[in-house]
């Protein structure tokens, strides 16, 4: 058996208040699922409900300790800011900052009154920026500075937005505009939770990365944060006793699952501004965590620094790592001592894969949680035998477990949710003893330094290069262990273009993760019959020594001549 091994089988947390029976719920999940019945499963009635347990575990977020009461109190008075703003039942009121509480009013105030909020990635400029508010027809913005500055760049006749909340400092822009500006205004007195509000009401559309076009917004339900919350606490083995740390920002699902992982735990939580590679086992001490969450390029940087006697320094044993390979988290706990646990989980759908602790496998998944179904199958739709990669398809019998569709996109919607089973778009295989382990992506999507990337929304923008003929955007190696941003591009006729220029030109339109960092000319491009691009010959090809790396300043290429095509 490995350390890993070993390790994964020591760290099982079973005590009187956490029993588990094979595959079935756990006695804390069972009593949860109890404690709400279905049409309680709502997200003021579960913030509502842990206020009012004593001894409830704070929430630690820029600097300052709230407990489940203060944010209850909080989302209240947010909710009557929000309804004095003009915003009622289905609203959407977009929301792009970084981890501050202000983030958590506003969501949290939504929910109150049945509006939907809409999380916006802070890093979105330009074109994604323009696509999440127009495609969501919100009629609110809530911003830091920074996202207030992005707002004058954009179409603005094409939004529906009425109001601008600046949130961290005093508003002073005075350009002309089609909305009201203001600063966020000060809570006042409370409002009551909105009566009518189902599980099934969306409280929440997060955009995620597009495939075959831009991002979808998906529907989340109230019901949906529920089982975030419960799932994770049954998989992982949350005590209320523990001490949660997170530095994910709060507009992935990650973060907010774990915020209602703490919610319905007791558990406490602290939510950090970034990752620093530098004070990571600082910050773990600090707050004397007994679980943190990183991603697989996180694991990557940090054994990728010198040594230090520091490293061990800390009280945590765990962390949520989804997409670690065996042989990093072998090095991480070996040099770290935190055993990094697996799992699969996506925006459209839940936590629904895992082993619990002690009963998992180095380079696995996990199994299916109870409540949900998984099957490998092939393009047809038709099962594999255990062994056969294939696509991951999912489903639940859980009500409102999982996302509710893609938000005005009712034929997205029935295509990925096929044959009644959402279709995730990666690669995996199941062995014998029902355990999944990842095997790639299906999907044309790039994974950078723990974002998703749509190609197609990158090659918009190349192409709005007057330039440019075609462009072709996918994923090569990264020395992080994920994948970094390529592009291989045809001028116009007649057409001289530095690889610098270029890319210049995307830094203003694209988030700053999704600019590529390498890019390629060509005279023409790998072309099926019907006209798609063979990106898997580009791929195959992948960084020559013609290539122009950004990173680099150009350093593997600077030639603006085009080359001929793999």
């Amino acid at each position: 058996m490995t350390d890993l091994a070993k390790t994964l089988a020591d760290t099982s947390r079973r005590t009187e208040g956490l029993q588990f029976d094979g595959d079935a719920w756990g006695t804390t999940a069972t009593a949860l699922i109890d404690r709400f019945a279905p049409s309680e499963r709502l997200i003021p009635v579960m913030l509502q409900r842990q206020a009012a347990i004593d001894g409830g575990g704070p929430l630690w977020i820029g600097g300052t300790n709230y407990s489940f009461s203060d944010l209850s109190e909080r989302a209240a008075a947010m909710a009557a800011v929000l309804r004095d703003a003009g915003i009622g039942q289905g609203d959407r009121v977009a929301i792009q900052c970084g981890n501050r509480i202000e983030f958590l009013d506003i969501f949290f105030g939504c929910a109150w009154i049945n509006a939907v909020a809409v999380p916006v990635n802070r890093a979105a400029r330009g074109q994604q920026l323009q696509h999440v508010l127009a495609d969501s027809g919100a009629t609110l913005f809530a911003a830091d500075s920074d996202g207030v500055a992005a707002l004058f760049e954009l179409d603005q006749q094409a939004l529906s937005i009425r109001t601008v909340w600046q949130l961290d400092t005093e508003c002073e822009f005075t350009a002309p505009r089609p909305w009201t500006m203001a600063s966020l205004p000060p809570l006042g007195a409370k409002f009551a939770p909105c009566p009518t509000t189902l599980p099934s009401d969306t409280a929440a559309i997060l955009y995620t990365s597009g495939t075959t076009g831009p991002s979808k917004g998906v529907c989340c339900p109230h019901a949906q944060f529920f089982w975030w919350g419960l799932l994770s606490i049954d998989t992982l083995e949350t005590r209320a006793d523990d001490r949660l740390l997170t530095t994910l920002p709060l507009f992935h699902s990650n973060a907010l699952g774990c915020v209602f992982k703490a919610m319905l735990s007791g558990a406490s939580l602290s939510v950090l501004e970034r990752f620093s590679a530098s004070n990571f086992t600082a910050e773990l001490r600090r707050h004397g965590a007994t679980m943190t969450y990183l991603l697989g390029a996180m694991v990557s940087i940090l054994l990728s620094r010198p040594v230090s006697e520091t490293d061990r320094d800390h009280p945590c044993p765990r962390a949520f790592v989804p997409g670690v390979s065996e042989a990093l988290a072998e090095q991480f706990l070996d040099r770290f001592g935190i055993a990094a646990f697996d799992g699969y989980g996506s925006t459209e759908t839940n936590f629904v894969i895992g082993d619990r602790p002690g009963t998992g496998r180095p380079g696995s998944m996990g199994r299916i949680r109870p409540g949900f179904s998984a099957r490998v199958v092939d393009t047809d739709d038709n099962e594999l035998p255990p062994g056969v990669a294939g696509e991951l398809v999912l489903r639940s019998d859980l009500p409102f477990a999982t996302s509710t569709g893609y938000y005005g996109l009712p034929a997205a919607t029935v295509a990925s949710w096929r044959n009644l089973w959402f279709h995730t778009g990666d690669r995996v295989v199941c062995d014998a003893d029902g355990r999944f382990s990842f095997v790639d992506r299906i999907k044309d999507v790039i994974r950078r330094r723990g974002e998703n990337i749509s190609a197609f929304e990158v090659e918009q923008v190349l192409l709005a290069h007057p330039d440019v003929a075609n462009a072709a955007v996918y994923p090569v190696s990264s020395e992080f262990g994920d994948e970094e941003v390529m592009a291989t591009v045809t001028l116009r006729e007649g057409a001289q273009l530095a690889a610098r220029e270029l890319l210049d030109f995307c830094v203003p339109r694209l988030t700053s993760f999704a600019v590529p960092r390498y890019l390629a000319f060509a005279n023409e491009l790998p072309l099926t019959e019907n006209g798609k691009i063979k990106k898997y010959r580009l791929r195959e090809e992948g960084i020559t020594a013609a290539t122009w790396d950004r990173e680099a300043c150009g350093r593997t290429g600077k030639s603006t001549q085009p080359r001929p095509a793999a």
